[in-house]
């Protein structure tokens, strides 16, 4: 049982269904809009988000066998703990009850073509494990973009069936600042890809990869991603300074719990040498990318 927790990220998946949690009962509640999914239908959704994304994390991992061998020896689970026709069964099952949900779930709202978005999203999943990975840059966008879908599907599946004429204008408004939220963890993931391609250069290399630190070379990419997060603060300041400038609790919370963090990291891909600082940087980025979310829950402090 241990291995498949370990196969499907079990700690990845637990992020991901705390974050739709936290949209559902923290965000949403503060703006007062109408929502379109019960207890049920909403538990339905984040249970096919969460199968979706474990068959992404295992065909991954079929894909990644020959890299994972030079990178990271002492966590191959594929080939090892877990044959490669078992974790391919794995893949179908998961992958097949997160479609079937999602087929159900649009179907029960009224909304037949919402099932598309999760034919797509297994789809994209099974490209970047077996091909898209291998390209630079492109590779690490369509899993960014995949992040922040994470987040939008809920405001699909919750805010667009329950628009009528009186509450289109908050019914955008709250579509706009879950889009906020979505680009934040698009940025952050992207970042973070980036750098998690820096420490698997070794095994990318074997497996003949045109990764960034391929492309580039290590210190050239980790001068990118020091670029990218410079920018990635200065759009939080900007957005802090706009759009919540009058709350002072908000606003010590993001230039702690976020501003602060990044300049850190930024510092830190400007030395980093070797994967070790890689390693840390990567803990730093996945830190950010909860303390972002977790600023839902002061969004009542707003409205």
């Amino acid at each position: 049982m241990q291995n498949i927790l370990n196969l499907i990220r079990w700690k990845n998946l637990l992020m991901i269904a705390a974050v739709q949690v936290l949209i559902k009962y923290a965000l949403f509640p503060a703006f007062g809009i109408d929502v379109t999914l019960n207890g049920l239908g909403f538990s339905l959704l984040v249970i096919a988000t969460i199968c979706i994304a474990a068959g992404g994390y295992i065909i991954n991992d079929i894909y990644d066998v020959e890299t994972d061998a030079v990178n990271k020896p002492d966590k191959v689970i594929v080939g090892k703990a877990i044959s490669e026709k078992n974790a391919n069964i794995f893949y179908m099952v998961f992958t097949c009850i997160g479609v079937f949900l999602g087929f159900y779930l649009s179907n029960s709202i009224g909304r037949p073509p919402f099932f598309i978005l999760f034919i797509i999203i297994s789809a994209l999943l099974y490209v970047y494990a077996s091909y898209l990975k291998q390209i630079a840059v492109v590779g690490n966008i369509v899993v960014s973009i995949l992040v922040g879908l994470s987040l939008l599907i809920v405001g699909i599946f919750e805010l667009i069936p329950a628009i009528t004429e009186q509450n289109q204008n908050v019914q955008s408004i709250m579509f706009e600042v879950l889009a906020d939220f979505a680009i934040f963890a698009f940025l952050i993931n992207f970042i973070r890809e980036i750098v998690k391609d820096i420490q698997d250069v070794d095994g990318d290399y074997k497996a003949e990869m045109q990764t960034l630190p391929i492309v580039f070379g290590k210190e050239r990419t980790a001068k990118i991603a020091f670029g990218l997060t410079i920018i990635t603060t200065l759009i939080l300041i900007y957005y802090v300074t706009t759009n919540i400038f009058m709350h002072m609790d908000v606003v010590i919370y993001f230039l702690v719990a976020i501003v602060g963090p990044l300049i850190y990291i930024a510092i830190k891909l400007f030395t980093a040498k070797n994967n070790s600082h890689f390693k840390h940087i990567s803990l730093m980025l996945k830190i950010v990318m909860v303390s972002g979310m977790l600023v839902m829950l002061l969004y009542n402090l707003l409205f």
